[in-house]
């Protein structure tokens, strides 16, 4: 019988195998198989961010193990469980549909190269102050060309 561990510790071997240990570690050492039905996965994971950050950076690895492991038709679903602030004994949780979405594109901006500025802007700078003229009260004897003097010496 198929279980939700097995179809995941099998994953699991695949991912490890084509990514850095550091990310396997991070990211999928704390996801845990909740379950498995009709060829869909549910495995939980610790946050929002987390799911967010497992679709953005390693959608299509997820993708291709979950094929390897259960063919074409394979889903995955993301269970978020939330800590409960309202004092409600259960968690509540979030089930998440795995998106598969391989890249999105960037937003178009209309702004014509004319307005953008070349030349680097001086943060220090606020528009609107005086520019005010402060002594430095450095010693004037003090500069680079009296020091080769100060090292003859």
């Amino acid at each position: 019988m198929i279980t939700a561990e097995s179809v995941w510790t099998n994953c699991l071997k695949f991912i490890k195998d084509n990514i850095q240990i550091q990310a396997y570690k991070t990211w999928f050492e704390p996801i845990k198989p909740i379950k498995f039905e009709n060829n869909v996965l549910s495995v939980q994971v610790p946050s929002k961010f987390f799911y967010e950050w497992l679709e953005e950076h390693y959608v299509k690895l997820l993708k291709l193990a979950l094929n390897k492991e259960l063919g074409e038709n394979a889903r995955l679903i993301y269970v978020i469980k939330m800590e409960n602030t309202f004092g409600n004994l259960s968690p509540f949780t979030e089930k998440i549909p795995s998106q598969y979405k391989t890249h999105l594109p960037s937003q178009k901006v209309d702004l014509s190269i004319s307005n953008l500025q070349t030349e680097l802007r001086n943060p220090f700078v606020i528009p609107g102050i005086k520019n005010l003229k402060i002594e430095s009260q450095l010693n004037p004897n003090y500069t680079f060309e009296n020091f080769t003097n100060f090292l003859l010496i």
